[in-house]
């Protein structure tokens, strides 16, 4: 919905019998890939009205289309279109309320590489669980920040498995919808519109019903300006700050939602191109070794040590010192150990390190799905450091 509050008038096309529908909310698209997402939602729809909400002009549909466009005028633009953000989850609500609708789809950018099956899956988990999560097949070299940081954390503090927490795409039941508004309007009073929400740590912390469809491939939306500093920068301030508004919720023991069967991905068999990687790491553990001392204990900082003299080939970061890299540099967010800017900053070149590991021990013939799922269980094991920490800053854990 490129991330834009309504106006308050809508213009709604669609009738008083499609009370009760699904109502989809598409973000703005070009016209080439809007006239290809509305076919893929008739035939995902062939026997019933869907409500399709659009920033973009409608255009006249047949009469036996089962769709009914309810177009609406953006008030600003967004500044990132690529994933779903606060005004999105507002104005889905919103439109869905003024519809009578029963419950939301959100489809981000690039939905035109939705299948029809994918798109009916999703809102016919909406229709029995508050909160419905794509599942998306990855390449090897996709999704790392996700795969690194955000999934095991969001696994290993509320205890949800959905493979993707920041959605692109997302089922949500009417009072899911209703949540995350509530949440976005907070947000949105401040023009903070294009405010990241999370969907799983509301939905855990309410108490909620998720799920995880998977949907296969999909064309993953890329930001307009893929700098990864200002990338994970946004992305994990705004995940830092959520952990600790909610540290209530995630610091009592609570376990893991048992697992979707997920197909497994195949091994890579490749050589990877990681020097720029570890060239920008050992630079780091250079001229960054202060700064992370203030973030870092002693065993951690001797874990590094150990891996900026390490070959190439041989190059693996253990998965429980990534957790607790992690984990450390939540609590330093926490506690504003160093300015947030500079502190975001310098776990840039160590994520990078990371995924020089990850990208190595995959070529060996590991199935990158495996390591990932060990990492999760890495970030599950830790969850106690993280809470002795948090419960007891001035104290580094041998």
């Amino acid at each position: 919905m490129a991330s834009a509050q309504t106006n308050t008038d809508l213009i709604s096309k669609a009738p008083a019998t499609a009370s009760g529908s699904t109502l989809v909310s598409l973000v703005s698209l070009p016209q080439e890939a809007f006239e290809a997402t509305l076919s893929n939602l008739a035939l995902a729809f062939p026997n019933e009205v869907v409500l399709v909400a659009t920033p973009d002009t409608a255009p006249q549909l047949s009469a036996d289309s089962p769709l009914r466009l309810i177009p609406y005028t953006p008030t600003a633009v967004s500044s990132t279109p690529w994933i779903q953000t606060a005004a999105d989850y507002l104005n889905a609500f919103k439109l869905a309320q003024d519809n009578q609708a029963t419950s939301c789809v959100l489809l981000g950018a690039e939905s035109q590489s939705l299948q029809p099956e994918a798109i009916r899956a999703l809102a016919r988990s909406a229709l029995t669980t508050d909160l419905t999560v794509a599942h998306y097949d990855t390449g090897p070299r996709e999704g790392l920040v996700n795969s690194a940081i955000l999934y095991p954390v969001t696994r290993a503090l509320f205890g949800t498995r959905p493979r993707f927490p920041l959605p692109i795409d997302i089922g949500l039941s009417l009072r899911m919808a209703n949540r995350l508004a509530a949440v976005a309007q907070r947000y949105t009073a401040t023009s903070s519109d294009d405010a990241f929400i999370w969907p799983l740590s509301e939905a855990a912390t309410a108490n909620f019903t998720v799920t995880e469809v998977i949907i296969g491939h999909r064309t993953l939306p890329q930001p307009v300006a893929p700098d990864l500093n200002s990338l994970l920068a946004q992305i994990l301030s705004s995940l830092f700050a959520d952990i600790d508004a909610k540290a209530s919720f995630w610091q009592r023991a609570r376990g893991t939602q048992a697992p979707q069967p997920i197909p497994p991905t195949s091994p890579v068999a490749e050589t990877p191109d990681t020097a720029s990687m570890l060239d920008a790491f050992r630079l780091a553990y250079t001229n960054l070794h202060e700064i992370w001392s203030l973030v870092l204990p002693p065993n951690s900082l001797l874990g590094l040590k150990k891996l900026s003299v390490m070959h190439p080939e041989n190059f693996r970061m253990p998965d429980n010192l990534w957790a607790r890299i992690v984990y450390d540099f939540i609590l330093a967010y926490r506690l504003r150990t160093i300015n947030r800017g500079h502190l975001l900053g310098a776990l840039t070149p160590l994520y990078l390190a990371w995924v020089a590991s990850h990208l190595t021990l995959i070529s060996t013939g590991i199935a990158p799905e495996k390591h990932i799922q060990d990492l999760a269980s890495a970030f599950e094991t830790d969850k106690p450091y993280l809470v002795s920490r948090w419960r007891w800053p001035d104290r580094f854990n041998p």
